[in-house]
Order: C-alpha cells, then structure tokens, then sequence
C-alpha cells in the first residue's frame, strides 16, 4: 500500500482539481507488484443528475484504444499470421497505387506504406490538416459521420478502403505523425482473420480477461454507468459535449458499423487495469497467456528512427518520450516533463482516459476522466508525479 501521506497528496490534488472545475470528476488507480495498492473515485459522473463517479462508470477510451490494436496485431504477428513489412494494399485494395503529397503535387511514393508504417505513425496517414492528404480525412470523416445513423452507415473496411484511396501527407517511413493508422489496423485484422474486429477482440482479449464492460457499444444497463462528457464553458465552469467524434458514437447506444481501432472502445478502470496489468506480466493474466514475453518486450520497445523521431520531437509534452506500436515510450527520463522511468510505457484517450505501466517500477497507473480535448492533463501528470516520486 502507499503510505498515508501519499495517499492524502493524492486525494487532495484529485479534489482540488475537480473544485476548480478542471474536471467534474474521475477515477484513479495505482497497481504494485500486480496488486492494487490504491484506488480514488470523486467528483461527478453526470453533474445535471447529481450522479456520482463510481468504480464501475464507463469511460469513452478513445486513443487509449490504440494500444489494443496493436495488441491484436502483435498477436497475428508471433501466430505468423502477418509480416510487419507486408503492404497494406496486401490486406486493403484502396492503398493500391497510392499517391504522395510532395512539394505540393501528388506522385508515386518510394514504396507502399505497410503493417510497421501503421503500428508507428509513420504511414503518412494524418487526422486533419490543410494539405490534401488532411481534407481527404476530414472529408472522409465527416461522411462517416453523417452516415452513422442512416440506412447504410460506413464500415471499419469501407472507411479503411477509402481513407488509401487518398493521398499520404508524406513519404511512408519518412517521418511521425500522428493520424488514423489505428482505424486502418483494425481492418487488417479483419481482412485477416475474417470476421469483426469486435469479434476478434471479444475472443481474444475481453473474453479471457474478463473484461466485461469493455466493447465498442453498451447495452442498456452499461449506458447508464457511462460517464458524461464535459468542456470548459468560457467561464470557469464546465457544460456538457455531447457531439460524436471521429466517426464514434457518443452515445455507444448500438453495434456500430465502424469499430475504430484507434478511437472506438468504451471501458471501466477495472476492466482497463486487466489490459495494462496483462502487459506489464509479460502477456499473461490469471493463467492465460494472451501474448509471449518476447511479443511484448518488442511492442513496449521504441520504433522509432532518428528521421521518424523529429516527427515526434514536434510534440513538446512527449519530450524524453519515443513513440512505437501506438504508444509513447520514456526514453530520457530527465527529459520528460513529469516523473517517471526508462521504458516506461503506455498512451491516453482525447477525453482524458491514460494509463503508464513502468516495468522498472512494476507499476501501472491508470486514470479515467472525461474532458474534451483532455489528453494528458495537467491533474494527471501531478497525480503520477506523487505517485512516482514516492517509489
């Protein structure tokens, strides 16, 4: 357990935080050794119905679900089942023929993007931006949108299809930065193994982790432990974000057609600490083995290039931090703005969801909260900094 003054540090930090209105409320857990040596809940869940957070609300992950996909990729990768230097236009037609943003005119990159390109960012496929490759995204994005709850909503492959049918935003290989490789992975594994990539997550992650309230939609019952979503109001308080972002229901009111591996699932902290908590064993959780030792000590383990790198180096509050199969990775840990170990690995969600595991520490943080353009959050880095400076 952690010691009392730890503890109160950080219950006061999440309290402070939460009465300044910098968020309406989270959860927070600290895992040692395998063992949970603390767990906070506070603030509000729903504030308009006075619900409170509780353990088992649900949390929209959004790019907390990247490291799942690279999971499931790492998973066909040690079954042989896929070469990470295989082209995606191998799984998905539309990165056939594919064109290249350079010097302002489009023409025929070096080589095709692949399954590596994917896992690192490094693809040339971006979430936005004013080049062609950005407005073939967002163009894409917001047909997905507008298709959600129509007759003939778009999905994972369609979306993965069309986004190659676009130009990348620079050679594959060539540089970082971040965009919707994610998604496109989760159609490789469908082209792959034939069925849904909800399905294959189900069978092969959830299921024999127990993670029962983790999926990309809810029923009934779990709706109603799903926390709501909050921005800051102009004012110094917070109203409420209702709006459905990069092609995901808000809601997670129905089986979407498109499950999007880099933004798609919903979770509780216990069913999150299961996935992090099986990483950081080495691939294995209450006698099962989901992946080999050697499978993640490769997918914990930086990817990136020194030329990929100055990528990366452009996002000033991942300093001391590389990045590889969809994560960030503490390389300097003298660098980084916030306390932490070498090899500490691990990602967070736009709506705040994070977690970090240390294998050095054998530790694992994790904190749920939903704030619109949250990413790593002020609170957050003070409340892993209390955490880390009491090892």
């Amino acid at each position: 357990m952690l010691d009392s003054g730890t503890t109160a540090q950080l219950t006061k930090t999440l309290s402070t935080s939460i009465a300044n209105n910098e968020i309406a409320g989270a959860n927070f857990m600290v895992i040692k050794n395998g063992e949970e040596v603390f767990y906070h809940e506070d603030g509000l869940a729903d504030i308009e119905a006075g619900r409170p957070i509780s353990r088992d609300s649900i949390f929209r992950l959004y790019s907390m679900s990247k490291p799942v996909t690279a999971a499931a990729i790492m998973l066909l990768l040690e079954r042989g089942e896929l070469d990470l230097f295989d082209p995606v236009s191998h799984y998905i037609p539309g990165f056939r023929n594919q064109k290249v943003v350079k010097d302002g005119r489009l023409t025929s990159p070096v080589r095709e993007a692949n399954i590596h390109d994917l896992l690192n960012m490094t693809s040339g496929l971006v979430y936005g931006g004013t080049d062609p490759a950005g407005q073939h995204t967002e163009t894409l994005i917001h047909e997905l949108s507008s298709r959600m709850f129509g007759e003939n909503p778009m999905t994972t492959m369609e979306f993965a299809d069309r986004l190659g049918q676009g130009p990348l935003a620079f050679e594959p290989g060539s540089f970082w930065q971040y965009g919707t490789s994610g998604d496109v992975l989760g159609a490789v594994v469908e082209a792959v193994c034939g069925m849904r990539y909800g399905e294959f997550l189900q069978k092969e992650f959830f299921g024999p982790l127990g993670m029962k309230d983790t999926g990309f939609w809810l029923t009934v019952e779990q709706r109603s432990r799903l926390a709501r979503t909050y921005q800051d109001n102009g004012a110094g308080g917070l109203k409420r974000y209702d709006d459905s972002q990069l092609g995901v229901n808000h809601h997670f009111d129905r089986e979407p057609a498109f499950e999007s591996g880099g933004a798609g699932l919903a979770s509780t902290i216990d069913d999150a600490a299961k996935f992090t908590t099986m990483l950081l064993n080495n691939g294995s959780l209450h006698g099962h083995q989901l992946l080999k030792p050697r499978t993640v000590q490769y997918m914990t383990s930086a990817g990136l290039t020194p030329l990929q790198q100055k990528g990366f180096t452009l996002w000033h509050s991942r300093c001391g931090h590389s990045y590889g199969n969809q994560m960030r990775i503490m390389t300097e840990p003298g660098q980084a703005g916030h306390i932490g170990s070498k090899g500490e690995y691990g990602w967070h969600g736009w709506l705040g969801a994070y977690f970090t595991n240390s294998p050095q520490d054998a530790l694992s943080v994790l904190f749920m909260v939903q704030k619109k353009d949250a990413g790593t959050l002020p609170v957050t880095r003070k409340l892993r900094n209390i955490v880390f400076s009491s090892l």
